[in-house]
């Protein structure tokens, strides 16, 4: 629609029009998908296994910008789409509003004319004396303002009953019908006028450079058409995203949207969708694949060492999901907040009977370790949990900050972190398929101290079945028993030169040194220690989870390297999850997060 809106073009207006080419739209972004997926997937796959020269460079080069050109048009059509469609909602109550008030005409006898004013016919009527009188026709001109003098006052501002009111003739009782149908014209024209105006806009705003060349330049303009169409048509989507409600209410807000409001929200807000607890997997993934190249471009325009850290990482995750991969990796959320946020499953979380969720500790962040190293365990678990269960999945759960060094380590993040954990857990429990899931919970290194928090929470952790507590130095309990699962479902891996299972007690670190120092160096701080932990079974988040009085089924692990004379001072902190470095410990891991823990190698508590 273009120029000035007339109230018949908003009477003939078919707005199936409108939602028919939306869907052409949608079908181009459909398609654009598909290709980029089969060049991301598969031709770019092919390449990498087999050729390694310029000319093969050269060809992923040139297969890489025309993903970006695939991805650019995807994401475009589709906001194309989304746009339409939103004006065809908002208009449609524009045009609904003008329908009933030239139905409310039409009933009358009143005549509408070609400037939308309002003729009335001449009207019988009574004085105030009783006498009956012809009232004279005439004609109402809309005004699209809502009236603001108060009720009795005629059009002069006197009142019927007032001294020195003269128009003792009573007006046309059609007057005020005719004016109100003209106000309702004018009113409904001046909102869809506003309407039209506002998604020009926008629309004029999604057009591409002649040519369609995608350059880094040309995706910039991504996010801001997001967030223009976001702005534009955001009454047209279904109600608000929900953020503020719990997972399974988002769950059920979800399902019930229709098929067509649901990849409104993927395109418009996939930044929102995909970092919301309760979507399903695959509408998360989605979502997330379609934020990722818009949140690299923005942090590329950044600058900063942290910065190139993350934008890194995240560049190497969007490589890492254009390969192929088993078991199916699926990104559950992203993000750069705080040191960097990643969610991600190997396997569907929400049609697998088993499901673990491995919170990473000291040291984690949106890095070239996470994605080399972290996510890695999470593959091997899955991998080896499908040996005991196929229908597995394993999570790698990056949504909190975990503290960096020793020398900053709290219980804070932990704290900050678990309500977090707890959600997503909650999250996976409506989603999840299955009548009776199996879940873990994988706590590594401070991660075991921030599944224990989650696990003193009101409820504890929504779905679990069994905690895994791996380098551990402490889980805020003193009993296996407080984690909520029974001690039976508690298991621990503990290698003996993994020195964070053996981190003492505030106590015995500050004033057992110093007491210690004093009795006769060494040997002196080791007998000052006993002072302060009796039984010798105490770490610096509390009772050692290795420890028979803690309680848990301890399983074994490889010891690992000793430290300083092997020189791999944390080598043996590391190994857990590794079948090449550990096979003991992640046999034992992919049997408990399998199904099967009665299988388990036990060990001795320490």
């Amino acid at each position: 629609m273009t120029g000035t809106l007339t109230w018949q073009q908003l009477r003939d207006l078919k707005t199936s029009e409108l939602t028919e080419a939306g869907d052409a739209w949608h079908e181009v972004s459909g398609r654009s998908a598909s290709d980029r997926a089969r060049v991301d997937r598969a031709m770019s796959a092919k390449l990498r296994e087999t050729e390694e020269s310029e000319s093969a460079e050269a060809a992923l080069g040139r297969l890489r910008r025309l993903s970006r050109n695939f991805q650019y048009v995807h994401t475009e059509c589709g906001l194309v789409r989304t746009a339409l469609n939103g004006l065809a909602g908002d208009i449609a109550e524009s045009q609904n509003q003008l329908k009933q008030a030239l139905a409310d005409a039409a009933a009358l006898n009143f005549t509408v004319h070609e400037d939308g004013s309002v003729s009335y016919p001449a009207a019988e009527v009574e004085d105030v004396t009783g006498a009956k009188q012809d009232a004279s026709g005439g004609k109402a001109q809309g005004s699209y303002r809502l009236p603001l003098d108060p009720p009795g006052l005629d059009p002069q501002g006197q009142h019927p009953l007032s001294p020195g009111y003269s128009r003792f003739k009573p007006m046309n009782p059609n007057a005020e019908k005719a004016q109100d149908v003209a106000d309702r014209i004018a009113r409904a024209v001046r909102s869809a006028r506003e309407i039209d105006a506002r998604y020009a806009k926008t629309l004029n705003g999604l057009k591409a450079e002649k040519g369609l060349d995608v350059t880094a330049a040309t995706l910039k303009d991504v996010a801001r058409d997001t967030a223009d169409v976001r702005s534009t048509a955001g009454t047209h989507l279904a109600e608000d995203v929900p953020e503020d409600r719990s997972p399974a209410e988002r769950k059920k807000w979800w399902d019930g949207l229709a098929d067509e409001q649901r990849q409104e929200c993927l395109k418009i807000a996939p930044d929102l969708i995909g970092g919301l607890d309760g979507i399903p997997a695959v509408a998360r993934d989605e979502a997330n694949r379609t934020y990722l190249p818009v949140l690299i471009d923005e942090m590329a325009r950044r600058v900063g060492d942290d910065v190139k850290t993350k934008l890194d990482a995240l560049r190497m995750i969007q490589e890492t999901l254009n390969k192929p991969s088993h078991p199916p990796m699926f990104l559950l959320g992203i993000g750069d907040e705080g040191n960097g946020r990643a969610i991600v499953s190997y396997g569907n979380p929400d049609t697998s009977r088993n499901v673990s969720a491995y919170v990473p500790g000291l040291g984690t962040k949106l890095d070239k370790d996470f994605v080399e190293g972290t996510m890695k365990r999470a593959r091997d678990t899955a991998l080896g949990a499908k040996e005991v269960d196929p229908s597995t999945a394993s999570i790698v759960w990056l949504g909190y900050d975990a503290p960096q060094s020793l020398d900053v380590i709290s219980r804070g993040d932990a704290q900050r972190g678990a309500p977090s954990y707890n959600e997503f857990m909650a999250g996976l429990s409506a989603t999840n398929g299955n009548r009776d899931p199996h879940v873990t919970a994988i706590g590594h290194s401070y991660g075991s101290l921030t599944v224990g928090t989650a696990a003193k929470e009101a409820g504890g952790i929504p779905g679990v079945d069994d905690v895994i507590l791996l380098g551990s130095p402490g889980a805020e309990v003193q009993k296996a028993t407080e984690l909520g699962v029974g001690k039976e479902h508690v298991f621990v891996g503990a290698a003996d030169n993994d020195p964070v299972t053996h981190l003492p007690t505030k106590a015995e670190l500050y004033l057992g040194s110093s007491v210690g120092w004093a009795l006769g160096g060494p040997e002196g701080v080791r007998k000052a220690g006993d002072l302060f932990d009796v039984g010798n079974d105490d770490v610096y988040f509390g009772k050692d989870p290795a420890s028979e009085a803690f309680g848990a089924q301890r399983f074994r692990v490889d010891d690992g390297p000793r430290m300083v004379r092997d020189v791999g001072l944390f080598d043996a902190h590391s190994q857990y999850f590794d079948p090449e470095k550990d096979q003991d410990s992640a046999e034992n891991i992919a049997k408990i997060v399998g199904g099967r823990p009665e299988e388990i190698v036990r060990e001795r508590h320490r």
